[in-house]
């Protein structure tokens, strides 16, 4: 053991993470702690372009807007309570993030510069240096955290949980060092992000591995929506990985996508699930890995968008002569560990909050810009509710639907009955650490590699059960390996855990639903209208 316990332990430090710390060390006077496998600074936050969605006053919008558009992403699996609660205490949030010091951009009069994206039916977002938002909430929380925060420990891995007498009391880590120690603490919060690297094209980098949810369906937390995986349509199609993500705020600007015969064939501003679908069946049926944004006719690009400007000219491609080739990347995992609206786990002392849970706010397919938004929301929810001595979660967001309480679905499966939305999941016990690779002659590396290669061709934006089938064997394959005693082996096993249980998931959605696509099962079935939930 490293500390006396802390009143808190953070893992992960995006935005979700944080925002919490500081929130808990600062309003509250608790003792934190912040414990990240890289440095503070390295989360996923800093990788969000497009930037916060929130109604910051002035007609015509309204959270009511937000709200129905919100729903209407998630194709009927969102909790509206649940996003009522995002959309409402939003605002709020980004004037504390802007008091910190995060500098949005404004215009000559200096208000907030407001943009649109896919889903969004009037320009309510706000940004940072045209597509650097994420790193600027980033650098602002990072600051206050460190002048805050009573422990923090960067590059420590968090193994597992550590449960006693029902509850979670911290976590075992594996430090720089090579030891491993127990970090103990009476509440823990997971905001390790989500698992993007599941999949050999995706925007995420390479430390989204699914750390905190792996550890909770280990644990036997309850998990859910872990099928809808969110594939950011307009990645650009170059080598390098993870993909450079081109904005939604192109589009919302006016950039068009186009075919390789240059032809439109979809509609801009759909919600992300939809356009990458549009894209992945037109690659399809023309034989091209990838369509093209062209974004020839916005004025201005470099002075709106100068990350995305400088990224483009380092490929050789000018964007306001060239048309930038672009093809879906996973972006986001809309599920994860179950929680009621004030961040509570099925296991007492543990808490979730930003990508890593599932807050029933995003549903089958997250909307633009909710997702730096949500961290900020939901992780002080969480803080507030451990200085109101909560312990254990409530019937309330997606938790009413593991609790069997949810009065929108009065046909829920009572908690505890595993049935069509109950499913245990078989992963592989804990062992040892093993000093050994995981097969002779093969790297963690190439297993990686393999896995992701499996996933993307079989369980990516198109499914069906013959794919999924293959899928689930290659994840069985890598379960059934040995567990070296790296940070990277155990990366792997966190990956194949999750991706056992995304590829569980979608073979029992028998419909296309969100992010969800079965060519099998093309149409949205309201048989299906509830979460498959892992206890």
């Amino acid at each position: 053991m490293i500390d006396d316990e802390l009143d808190l332990l953070v893992l992960g430090s995006g935005v979700a993470g944080l925002s919490a710390a500081v929130r808990a060390a600062g309003t509250h006077q608790m003792r934190v702690g912040v414990l990240t496998k890289g440095e503070l600074p390295q989360a996923t936050t800093r990788w969000a372009q497009g930037g916060v969605a929130a109604v910051l006053g002035g007609d015509p919008d309204s959270t009511d807007l937000h709200l129905a558009d919100t729903l209407a992403a998630g194709a009927g699996l969102c909790d509206a309570e649940a996003v009522r609660v995002l959309v409402d205490e939003g605002p709020a949030r980004v004037n504390e993030l802007i008091a910190l010091g995060a500098m949005f951009d404004r215009d000559g009069a200096g208000e907030l510069e407001l943009a649109r994206e896919g889903g969004h039916t009037l320009p309510r977002i706000v940004h940072a240096g045209g597509s650097a938002t994420g790193a600027e909430v980033e650098r602002a929380l990072v600051a206050a955290v460190q002048r805050t925060a009573a422990a923090i420990h960067e590059h420590a891995f968090a193994l597992e949980l550590i449960v006693e007498a029902g509850r979670c009391r911290g976590v075992t880590a594996l430090f720089a060092d090579g030891t491993v120690h127990s970090v103990r603490a009476a509440n823990v919060l997971v905001t390790t992000g989500g698992a993007g690297q599941l999949y050999a094209v995706t925007t995420n980098p390479v430390e989204a591995t699914g750390d905190g949810i792996a550890m909770a369906l280990r644990a036997g937390v309850a998990v859910a929506d872990i099928e809808f995986v969110q594939f950011h349509p307009t990645a650009l199609s170059v080598e390098t990985m993870p993909r450079p993500l081109l904005t939604e705020a192109l589009r919302g600007h006016g950039a068009l996508l186009r075919d390789t015969t240059g032809e439109r064939f979809v509609d801009e501003l759909q919600p992300r699930d939809v356009v990458s679908r549009a894209e992945t069946w037109r690659m399809q049926e023309l034989g091209a890995d990838h369509v093209f944004l062209d974004a020839t006719g916005l004025e201005d690009f470099d002075q709106r968008f100068p990350n995305i400007a400088r990224d483009l000219r380092s490929v050789g491609l000018d964007p306001s002569k060239d048309w930038l080739p672009v093809a879906p990347a996973a972006h986001y995992t809309c599920g994860g560990i179950v929680t009621d609206l004030r961040g509570s786990s099925s296991l007492p002392g543990l808490w979730a909050a930003g990508e890593a849970c599932c807050s029933g706010v995003h549903g089958a397919n997250r909307l633009a810009s909710n997702s730096l938004l949500e961290g900020m929301v939901f992780g002080p929810r969480a803080v507030e509710a451990i200085e109101d001595g909560v312990s254990g979660p409530s019937a309330t967001g997606a938790m009413r639907t593991v609790l069997g309480m949810d009065p929108d679905r009065p046909d829920v499966v009572p908690s505890g009955v595993i049935g069509g939305r109950f499913v245990r999941l078989s992963t592989r016990s804990t062992e040892q650490p093993s000093a050994d690779p995981p097969v002779d002659g093969v790297s963690t590396g190439e297993v990686r590699r393999g896995l992701q290669r499996a996933l993307t061709d079989n369980a990516g934006v198109l499914r069906d059960a013959d794919r999924l089938g293959v899928a689930a064997k290659a994840v069985d394959d890598v379960l059934a390996l040995p567990v070296g005693s790296s940070v990277a082996d155990h990366e792997v096993r966190n990956l194949a855990t999750v991706g056992r249980a995304t590829v569980e998931a979608a073979a029992r959605r028998r419909e296309s639903r969100g992010a969800h696509t079965r060519d099998d099962f093309p149409e949205t079935d309201p048989a299906f209208l509830h979460r498959i939930v892992f206890v």
